[in-house]
């Protein structure tokens, strides 16, 4: 299991931080009482660390950071929203598969890689 390389955001200033301190992050937001959420995480942290390991990982608990989840627009969980250099390039909300975030994050990691 890769958990230990996400990271959870206890304010906004440091969701803030990781986004411009790092070219490419992977946004997940969920709730400790959000099973999906849960089964999620680790299988997410897995693919990033195999496929896309240059890419942070940011776990979002809804529930105590509601001003974070507001601010973004989730409104229903779970939402994966992925993230280069600032731009939202993929947002996923409540059914996807990690096909979906597989695909979304393919070409935009390539190029960010590539320079």
């Amino acid at each position: 299991m890769h958990t230990d390389i996400i990271t959870h955001i206890d304010s906004p200033e440091m969701l803030e931080s990781m986004l411009t301190e790092h070219a490419a992050v992977l946004l997940l937001f969920g709730a400790p009482n959000c099973g999906v959420c849960q089964t999620l995480k680790p299988r997410i942290a897995e693919m990033l660390a195999q496929a896309f390991p240059l890419m942070q990982m940011a776990y979002i608990d809804c529930q105590a950071q509601g001003e974070i989840a507001a601010s973004r627009n989730v409104f229903a969980l779970p939402v994966v929203e992925c993230v280069f250099y600032g731009k939202t390039f993929g947002r996923f909300s409540k059914v996807f598969s990690l096909a979906d975030i597989r695909g979304a994050l393919a070409r935009p990691y390539g190029l960010t890689v590539a320079e």
